[in-house]
């Protein structure tokens, strides 16, 4: 035993900080859970509220907002499952065609820098671009004679906007993890197929893309378990008072809920609610993504 611990203590010490950053803060704040069943008052503390049960689940469910916020939620996430996770898939698969190495990795780097901004930055410069008065934008579309883009005011924008910056910033950060797949795929089946007269397109269908399989299974999983999860600061940055009918989603509720009106129960309910939701559907995708064949998370 005692030869045991010391050929595995390093391992240990090495895990040690990823363990501590999650049982300090992923595992013990879910204590705060049970705010979500309590009449919860800074006041009297956690322990000194009083216990309601699913009171504010009740409440959730039965107010009219539930509705638009899980139709706004679901969309949103539906449009980024259609377009924005294949986009670093496709990423990956053009950056493996770049023969040149110079030129592949300039392209990189362009495509890496979006990942670095902030969503501050890349917001503010879309409402200079396109503010309805001063946007540069629609400043040159005037003079041309032609009429404005309320980009950032319309209703019928925000979705559209909202992904486009997404796909913008992430896929070129999200092909890392794809193109670390790729470079695990044998180039000799390459050198085989060529012989056999498969071109390029052949290649990326029968090799490339089943060499990622396991790869795009895993993220479409882990994927799901953000299903209710949909970035706060982004959205609430382009939200506004004109397209909030569109833009009002369950992060943003409850960030108006808890830390403005003070409403903290209920806006734990609501976030504890995300929370299962996610967990179901990471559960549910996983065991289908099994009963296919596939490798699943768990």
């Amino acid at each position: 035993m005692n030869a045991y611990w010391k050929r595995a203590f390093p391992i240990y010490f090495m895990i040690l900080p990823g363990l501590l950053f999650f049982i300090i803060f992923k595992y013990i704040p879910m204590i705060g859970i049970s705010i979500a069943f309590i009449d919860y008052s800074p006041f009297k503390g956690i322990t000194g509220s009083e216990w309601v049960g699913l009171h504010y689940f009740r409440r959730l469910f039965a107010e009219g907002d539930f509705l638009v916020l899980l139709k706004n939620t679901l969309l949103l996430n539906l449009l980024d499952v259609l377009f924005f996770f294949p986009a670093p898939i496709l990423v990956a698969l053009l950056l493996n065609e770049v023969r040149v190495k110079r030129f592949k990795t300039v392209v990189q780097t362009i495509l890496y820098a979006p990942n670095f901004i902030s969503w501050v930055v890349i917001v503010g410069i879309t409402i200079l671009l396109f503010a309805t008065g001063s946007g540069g934008v629609n400043q040159i579309l005037e003079h041309w004679g032609l009429g404005p883009i309320e980009l950032m005011t319309d209703p019928q924008y925000f979705r559209w906007v909202w992904l486009l910056q997404n796909i913008w910033q992430g896929a070129g950060w999200g092909a890392i993890i794809f193109l670390a797949a790729l470079s695990a795929i044998d180039p000799t089946l390459y050198e085989a197929s060529m012989m056999d007269g498969a071109n390029r397109w052949r290649q990326v269908w029968h090799i490339t893309l089943p060499g990622l399989r396991n790869v795009i299974v895993i993220m479409f999983i882990l994927r799901f378990g953000h299903i209710m999860d949909l970035g706060f600061e982004h959205i609430f940055l382009l939200q506004n008072p004109l397209n909030q009918d569109v833009s009002e989603v369950f992060e943003t509720f409850i960030y108006k809920t808890g830390l403005i009106q003070g409403d903290y129960s209920y806006s734990t309910a609501v976030g504890l609610f995300k929370s299962v939701v996610g967990l179901m559907m990471v559960w549910f995708v996983n065991r289908l993504a099994k009963r296919m064949g596939q490798e699943g998370v768990f």
